[in-house]
């Protein structure tokens, strides 16, 4: 049975030149910071940036970025929050605050339509989703629903994160779901950087687009997406996502 509501995701969408999903094989390893942090460096470079939190159960953008989210204006749908200049955001914590959300795979998926067909994004130039670690119900219906969806897998050089992470990898190329490559977190010394990161990409013939520093300044800066863009982890976020976007970095006309 077709369900309504993909017509509706279509609509919002039509206006988002680039969909962006930081994805992760498992939690921990910084998915939810690459994803806030590259929004607000893409928003900062002049892109009109919208950033949606799809990790339902571990809803945590709005503490890195440092705002309260309300019950969102209504004007013909949802109208995202403006938590920083040029950056539109959408999240679970609008409508059930810190309370856990206890939801089972169907109702994720319900909740992650019901999300897209009713948020108001307008023109963007790239949306950021913040995705929930792991093969998730969410990452199967995001496939279905906006099928040019592009991953950013992030992974640390640990051997259970990399194992995790291998067989993402793999489920996104059976389900055809196009990997712009694959970004190492938490590189702790110059040394790491010919982890095991870089070869996993290479196994699974997707880009390595760079390693990124532990940076103990990260903590400090949490909630403040001023100080947050200052970071040395910033620095290096940036370009991993040129390597990501390409000429998508262009802002649109």
């Amino acid at each position: 049975m077709i369900d309504p509501r993909d017509a509706g995701i279509a609509l919002r969408l039509a206006g988002v030149r680039r969909v962006l999903a930081v994805s992760s094989g498992k939690g921990g390893v910084g998915k939810s910071t690459c994803a806030v942090v590259g929004s607000l460096i893409l928003a900062r470079r002049g892109l009109a940036v919208g950033l949606l939190d799809l990790d339902f159960q571990g809803a945590s953008c709005h503490t890195l970025l440092g705002c309260r989210p309300g019950i969102p204006v209504e004007d013909r749908g949802l109208l995202p929050l403006e938590p920083a200049p040029g950056l539109r955001f959408a999240t679970i914590a609008s409508f059930i605050g810190e309370r856990p959300a206890a939801m089972r795979g169907s109702a994720l998926a319900e909740a992650l339509r019901e999300m897209l067909a009713v948020t108001r994004w307008g023109a963007l130039d790239v949306l950021v989703v913040d995705m929930p670690p792991g093969i998730h119900d969410s990452t199967l219906e995001l496939t279905r629903v906006a099928p040019a969806t592009r991953h950013l897998v992030v992974a640390t050089a640990s051997r259970v994160a990399l194992a995790v992470a291998a067989r993402l990898l793999r489920y996104l190329g059976e389900a055809d779901a196009p990997v712009v490559g694959l970004a190492e977190n938490m590189r702790r010394t110059a040394a790491e950087a010919g982890s095991a990161v870089p070869a996993l990409a290479a196994r699974e013939g997707i880009s390595f687009l760079g390693s990124l520093p532990f940076d103990g300044t990260l903590e400090a800066a949490t909630g403040d997406p001023g100080r947050l863009v200052l970071t040395p982890f910033a620095v290096s976020l940036e370009q991993v996502f040129v390597r990501a976007l390409g000429s998508d970095l262009d802002p649109s006309p």
